[in-house]
């Protein structure tokens, strides 16, 4: 497992973000804030998943209306995930006139970029961080690529553009992010809120640009930072993206939130984005959200589509009894299942997991070898081998993890 940064702790109600507490997966809802139902029932779906905090955006009254209704439906839900509102141009205002809002969110993200223009910059700031502090709430100060302070970039271009070797373009940008992000924690902490009530966040599209942001970001504070790219993208492409980018940045021990941003499908599940999150989170060693399935890719040797079905089988299987399992038998998202086809790997992987099975592959003898704890137990022949090796897993989970 990666070795962690020591950030400050932030609590989020009942959670903690930083110290050397678990990476916490986020997300965000795309629904219309004041229809009611659908946030709610959006917010429940991604908490089922496993979002354990929930962005909402409040960029007018009728939203910041809805939020304690909301609040309060996923209360009698019993489904007690945390809410960020999401808030730019008039948050002050908004802030100001709706206080249950404000009472029932439980984090309020600040972009500083979309806070207010030239003299009105720093009293709206102000404004939000005082409502924070009379509230109690943490606030999380999210610097965007594409919401950058004018102000500050340009003068910073300035300053650039007077050296006698001026840097490239990019570098005075990335600067700017990262000044933009110090310089506004400086102004929360003067204004009187506690260093303890600040999470960090500095999002670009780029990925070798967002890598050398936060690595730049981790030298320069202690706070906790949140990760993510600002727009990973559709499909394939935004799911590598955001895995190398939060990849190789929690390998070095930088992160302690995650969100993966993932541009949906029309009508899309917005629950896959969590999805891509604990599978980035546990491929890395990180955390452990269900047991890992290895299986082999196929080659020459399995023509036959078995030992294919009855990975996906036995992936779909493990997902229906997580809900349960996780429950009543603690420890069992660190166990691995190997499902293989042929002799070259499937012995050995089978042997290397806590139960594995090996299919017969192309012309070897139709008998299937299961492996518990490294040791044979018995060999499944016939049309019923799925079945079987499901009762088996079953007992298995039970015998070691109750």
């Amino acid at each position: 497992m990666p070795r962690r940064r020591n950030t400050v702790p932030v609590h989020v109600d009942d959670l903690v973000i930083g110290g050397h507490n678990p990476v916490l997966i986020q997300s965000m809802t795309n629904t219309e804030t004041a229809d009611v139902k659908s946030t709610t029932d959006q917010i429940q779906r991604l908490a089922n998943a496993g979002a354990e905090i929930v962005r909402i955006t409040v960029d007018t009254d009728a939203a910041a209306a809805a939020v304690p209704e909301i609040r309060s439906l996923l209360n009698q839900r019993k489904c007690m995930v945390p809410l960020v509102g999401d808030f730019h141009y008039n948050g002050h205002k908004l802030l100001e006139n709706n206080s249950d809002c404000a009472k029932s969110l439980a984090k309020y993200r600040i972009n500083p970029g979309n806070v207010g223009r030239g003299t009105k910059h720093d009293s709206q700031f102000a404004q939000m961080i005082g409502f924070a502090i009379k509230y109690d709430k943490p606030i999380r100060i999210g610097v965007n690529g594409g919401s950058l302070d004018p102000a500050l970039l340009a003068q910073l271009l300035d300053e650039n553009a007077a050296q006698i070797q001026p840097r490239q373009l990019g570098e005075v940008t990335r600067d700017a992010l990262i000044e933009s992000v110090i310089r506004s924690t400086r102004f929360a902490e003067k204004e009187g809120l506690d260093h303890n009530k600040i999470i960090l966040s500095c999002k670009v599209s780029s990925v070798p640009e967002l890598i050398l942001l936060y690595r730049n970001l981790a030298n320069r504070t202690d706070l906790p930072l949140h990760l993510g790219l600002t727009e990973a993208g559709m499909g394939d492409a935004g799911i590598t993206s955001s895995a190398i980018a939060i990849g190789v940045l929690l390998q070095e021990g930088i992160g302690d939130t995650i969100r993966v941003s993932l541009t949906p499908e029309p009508s899309g599940d917005r629950t896959k984005e969590v999805i891509v999150a604990q599978e980035i989170l546990q491929s890395i060693g990180v955390r452990s959200f269900k047991p890992k399935v290895v299986a082999c890719p196929g080659c020459g040797r399995t023509s036959s589509e078995y030992f294919q079905v009855l990975a996906r089988e036995i992936e779909q299987y493990i997902q229906e009894m997580m809900t349960s399992w996780k429950c009543q038998y603690p420890g069992v998202e660190d166990m691995t299942v190997a499902v293989m086809g042929c002799v070259v790997n499937g012995p050995g992987e089978s042997r290397n997991a806590n139960i594995g099975i090996s299919l017969p592959g192309s012309g070897e003898r139709p008998t299937a070898p299961v492996f518990e704890d490294g040791k044979k137990t018995i060999t499944l022949k016939g049309d019923n081998i799925a079945s079987q090796f499901k009762r088996i897993l079953k007992e298995y989970v039970i015998s070691h993890y109750a």
